[in-house]
């Protein structure tokens, strides 16, 4: 499935909700980062107070740092490629073994400009939440514009994704 998304959010709106939401339910979300390279981490974390709610982000560029310090199958890796959902979905269930947090938020894609193919073109980008308690999501999503854009995209829709499951009634 290749999922819209609602680029009108700002990410400080949604780092302003999430730093209400989840101290309120004693909950801090840890991040897995590749295409993204630390930008969610850093989003949360521009935030003063953060520490209360943000617990830890890994960037995991390489395929090999998602295996060392993930423990991301590289045999997945080598089937599906690192931008997939069987791999960000291994990157939930690391980040979420690898540290306290109550949930994770992953995401692998094709930032551009090269790197893109017939089947994962430029834009594509795999985005995985998951609850400790919970099953892992992972989204498909396509992104239009330059590797900048691709990357801002990526965070708006990780934040948003995040905010929505934790709190579904909103």
């Amino acid at each position: 499935m290749i999922a819209a998304y609602d680029p009108s959010q700002s990410i400080a709106a949604l780092v302003e909700q999430l730093a209400t939401l989840l101290p309120a339910r004693g909950q801090r979300v840890a991040s897995a980062e590749s295409c993204t390279g630390g930008l969610i981490a850093a989003a949360c974390t521009e935030r003063s107070g953060s520490s209360d709610w943000f617990e830890r982000g890994f960037v995991t560029y390489s395929n090999a740092a998602k295996a060392e310090t993930l423990g991301v199958d590289a045999g997945l890796i080598g089937t599906h490629g690192a931008v997939s959902a069987p791999v960000v979905e291994a990157m939930l269930s690391g980040t979420l073994a690898h540290s306290p947090a109550d949930w994770a938020v992953a995401v692998s894609g094709v930032a551009g400009p090269g790197g893109g193919s017939a089947d994962k073109p430029v834009g594509t980008v795999y985005i995985g939440w998951m609850a400790r308690d919970g099953m892992a999501e992972v989204v498909r999503y396509q992104f239009d514009g330059d590797r900048g854009q691709v990357r801002q995209a990526s965070v708006l829709a990780a934040l948003v994704g995040l905010r929505e499951r934790v709190d579904p009634c909103r």
